[in-house]
């Protein structure tokens, strides 16, 4: 039975990958610091037997007794809200722990998979965009602690592949929606239903013009367990090509959830991405990928979810 670890595993992405691993067999250790992950999102695997949960703050010294097949490093805030509020974290996670994750994956002769981001493209001048894109990144903007702490994550995850020999993956991840998110993390699709779902208005920035592409988080798990599985070790795009404009998703939110809310506009945040959109060529050779799961359908199911857990305050 593989041995896997998760970093993060109390997250939005981290959590729906335990789940995963867990249907394909795998023991899991989930690991968390719980300064933006959430134990509610681990609570129907506490009783499992294949799962084991550490808090544990991985800028820290990382050791799991045991074998370990597999470590997937996905500890990171990962929302605006997030980042910009604990600058230094997202720098320390994204250095000193992905040092200390692909040491244990080292130390164990595991393979590791990075959770890298689309926005390592930065505001991208190179539309969609392709792995070989480099980006367009401000280092030192408000967002730059993020980004580069997600490039500067993939360049140890490739030096740790050249130099030591390390089995590693990167994922880049762009933006995924679904059930477990986090009510006011600053992402639109929680944002928006949150707003829809009380009668408050859309907040939309900057014109509305600019464009996301949504990816329901059972295909991105999908791809994600592919990769892991793949002998490929260069970054690939795991995303739903779908584009849309922000002013079309929050219209759809308003059909979706049926409510009389209007919408406002705000100032585009600085450094907001003007285009999202993945080329996922790579993931469909290298892993049989693409995204399977209707937009509306997964909306619907996202909605569902927000309506159960819309007071719960560990859900704000």
């Amino acid at each position: 039975m593989p041995i896997s670890v998760v970093t993060g595993g109390a997250g939005f992405l981290g959590s729906h990958l335990t789940d995963r691993l867990l249907q394909e067999g795998h023991q899991v250790v989930a690991i968390d610091n719980l300064i933006t992950g959430n134990e509610r999102n681990l609570d129907l695997l506490g009783g499992h037997a294949n799962f084991r949960f550490l808090r544990h703050d991985v800028t820290q010294f990382l050791e799991v007794e045991g074998a370990v097949d597999y470590v997937f490093h996905f500890a990171s805030p990962a929302s605006p809200i997030d980042y910009l509020e604990l600058p230094i974290q997202t720098l320390k996670v994204g250095s000193l722990g992905t040092h200390n994750a692909l040491g244990l994956a080292k130390a164990k002769g595991a393979k590791f998979l990075l959770a890298s981001t689309s926005e390592c493209y930065g505001d991208p001048l190179v539309h969609p965009q392709k792995e070989d894109y480099w980006g367009n990144v401000n280092p030192i903007g408000p967002r730059g602690v993020y980004d580069e702490a997600k490039r500067f994550a993939e360049a140890m995850t490739m030096a740790y592949h050249r130099y030591h020999k390390v089995d590693t993956k990167i994922v880049r991840i762009f933006n995924t929606y679904g059930p477990r998110m986090r009510l006011r993390d600053g992402r639109v699709v929680p944002a928006f239903i949150g707003q829809a779902l009380k009668g408050e208005p859309l907040t939309v920035f900057g014109d509305g013009k600019q464009t996301r592409s949504f990816c329901f988080v059972s295909d991105l798990v999908d791809g994600i367990y592919r990769l892991s599985q793949s002998n490929f070790h260069e970054p690939v795009n795991i995303g739903n090509p779908r584009e849309l404009t922000i002013l079309e998703f929050a219209e759809r939110i308003r059909r979706l959830t049926g409510t009389k809310s209007e919408i406002v506009r705000k100032p585009l945040p600085v450094d907001d991405p003007k285009q999202r959109q993945p080329d996922i060529t790579r993931a469909k050779k290298i892993l049989g990928w693409e995204p399977k799961v209707v937009l509306e359908d997964g909306l619907r199911e996202t909605i569902r979810w927000f309506e159960a857990n819309l007071d719960s305050p560990a859900r704000k």
